[in-house]
């Protein structure tokens, strides 16, 4: 699919709207609204954004628990998932999974997991239902840096290269497992690497620039469509804030973290299309300004919606 304005406005629009939501969500757990934690991906939206308007319709993804950007990415209704996050009913999950739990399974979410590692077999699951029943549908498995220690990681990659399943492993690299740098978790300095070690191909994406993500994403579809099995790719970026509200970020220095600022895939996305011609600056402003519209509005639609019933507690619970 070609890069044409109007995905790259589309594309500038869900990427401001997972930077406003996220700042919601911190700005709710600051307040105490909001209960338990969340991890945010504030500077990593090229990455989660690009990488799931990449897909076609009817393709499916798996979500990480820093998957807000993610699922904004994929299509799904900020009203809704803003509903989830202060539970209330009308959220995706009838606001009983908030931050880590958004799913829509009847549109192709899979879901986000709390689980490090968790969306692995569930989505080398998924792409076996896709290969057998042959929709020529594919599945995108979001996972983090740190995930790929997990024997999950390596079992579902080995499996779905064996079977030439149609997954691609998408790896976002920001460096830090919780609070441990990769360099001191695992031995190798780029993750793509551990691909050869199943007979696939592992790409390496600047994680920060949307252009190069859609298109390395666009273009490893293709060939997983054509039967070619699974790809592994590696997105380096960065998360600006802590691995968890939690977090005192004594690990890194803030010259580390400015320097990554500095990166802003926002703004990179806003300098390309004006360089371009493709935009002029007053209508990126109107997309600015549209999606922080747009969050007071979900946050509105959030607080207006009703609590869940209390005869709903034993609703969507398994045993």
């Amino acid at each position: 699919m070609a890069l044409t304005k109007e995905i790259l406005m589309e594309m500038y629009l869900r990427m401001n709207h997972a930077r406003h939501f996220e700042e919601k969500v911190a700005y709710f757990f600051s307040r105490g609204m909001v209960h338990g934690t969340t991890h945010l991906s504030v500077g990593q939206e090229a990455s989660g954004v690009a990488s799931a308007m990449a897909l076609d319709d009817g393709d499916l993804a798996s979500l990480t628990h820093r998957g807000h950007s993610q699922a904004i990415g994929f299509g799904l209704d900020i009203n809704r998932m803003m509903a989830e996050l202060l539970g209330k009913e009308t959220g995706y999950c009838k606001g009983k999974g908030g931050s880590m739990h958004i799913a829509d399974i009847e549109n192709g979410n899979l879901g986000a997991n709390g689980i490090v590692g968790g969306g692995y077999c569930i989505s080398t699951g998924a792409a076996l239902t896709q290969q057998y029943n042959k929709t020529g549908k594919l599945v995108l498995c979001f996972s983090g840096d740190g995930s790929t220690n997990e024997g999950t990681f390596h079992e579902a990659v080995n499996l779905a290269s064996i079977w030439k399943l149609p997954v691609i492993f998408f790896i976002e690299n920001n460096l830090y497992g919780m609070s441990t740098h990769i360099e001191k978790s695992m031995n190798i300095k780029d993750i793509a690497d551990r691909a050869k070690s199943y007979g696939i191909p592992g790409i390496i994406v600047d994680g920060n620039d949307a252009i190069e993500v859609y298109e390395t994403v666009a273009k490893a579809a293709e060939g997983v469509r054509a039967g070619k099995g699974p790809v592994l790719i590696e997105s380096k970026t960065y998360r600006w804030q802590g691995h968890s509200k939690s977090d005192a970020q004594a690990y890194r220095t803030k010259d580390e973290v400015e320097e990554w600022k500095e990166k802003d895939p926002i703004a990179r996305l806003r300098k390309f299309m004006i360089d371009q011609g493709m935009a002029t600056a007053e209508e990126m402003d109107e997309v600015e300004k549209q999606a922080k519209e747009n969050m007071e509005k979900a946050v509105e639609f959030a607080r207006e919606s009703p609590e869940p019933p209390v005869e709903s507690v034993t609703e969507d619970v398994y045993a």
